[in-house]
């Protein structure tokens, strides 16, 4: 679901009232600071995206400049999605890419995503794909045993999920695309316990860790792009937002 752009003050209010787990309120931080719990989140010979908290008309953001680059920021993070099922997160998009395609090698680039980092144990999958993520964290350092990513895409509709084009151990899952929302604030909230189930059919393990990343990589192209504040709260929790 997506919904409006939330005020400081509201979400700040609504961070204090409801029982929620932050995992980047970044509107809480001074612009010059370190993005402190985050570590980079970076592959092998591939040039590193640029993160910075930055004041946009009052306030404090994460900027990320892609320029034919791949990295993220990952904080690590424990969350039971019994509990705490809801992600919450804001950003601004303003570019797609002309070569961005979900389905392909080549156009695996996303202005936007959170990368959600499962506690699935690496003895639950075939030798075969144990042998795949120890020579793939050889070449590309960390890779996950399984992950969900909620992208930005330049043409596929809304809604879609589909097996990351470079491994199966990662799934996106498309929750905007196109033009329409480029240059504007956008907030999202998304059941990821429900999510989990309906890709994977079974119960969730813990979330063990949340990235943002923004990449160019594999098209070569360029973009800016604008985190806000992210959060998993309770199911019960009623949201201070409407629905576009």
């Amino acid at each position: 679901m997506k919904i409006t752009f939330l005020s400081q003050s509201i979400l700040t209010t609504f961070i204090l009232l409801l029982s929620v787990i932050d995992v980047g309120i970044f509107s809480t931080k001074n612009t010059g600071e370190e993005i402190s719990g985050w570590k980079e989140m970076n592959f092998r010979g591939i040039t590193p995206t640029e993160y910075k908290l930055y004041d946009y008309d009052g306030k404090t953001v994460v900027k990320a400049i892609s320029n034919n680059s791949s990295s993220g920021l990952i904080k690590e993070v424990e969350i039971d999605l019994k509990e705490f099922p809801i992600l919450n997160w804001e950003w601004k998009v303003t570019g797609i890419f002309e070569d961005g395609d979900v389905f392909k090698k080549s156009g695996d680039d996303y202005p936007a995503r959170i990368y959600l980092v499962f506690d699935y144990d690496i003895k639950n999958l075939s030798r075969g794909k144990r042998n795949q993520i120890r020579l793939l964290r050889t070449f590309y350092g960390q890779v996950p045993t399984r992950a969900i990513n909620y992208i930005y895409e330049s043409r596929a509709e809304v809604g879609t999920i589909v097996e990351n084009p470079y491994t199966d151990l990662v799934t996106m899952v498309v929750v905007d695309s196109g033009t329409d929302s480029l240059n504007e604030w956008q907030s999202y909230s998304r059941n990821v316990y429900e999510d989990y189930l309906e890709i994977f059919g079974e119960e969730p393990p813990k979330v063990i860790g949340v990235a943002i990343m923004t990449d160019s990589d594999d098209t070569g192209e360029s973009t800016t792009t604008y985190f806000g504040d992210i959060y998993f709260e309770e199911s019960n929790s009623e949201s201070l937002s409407a629905e576009n």
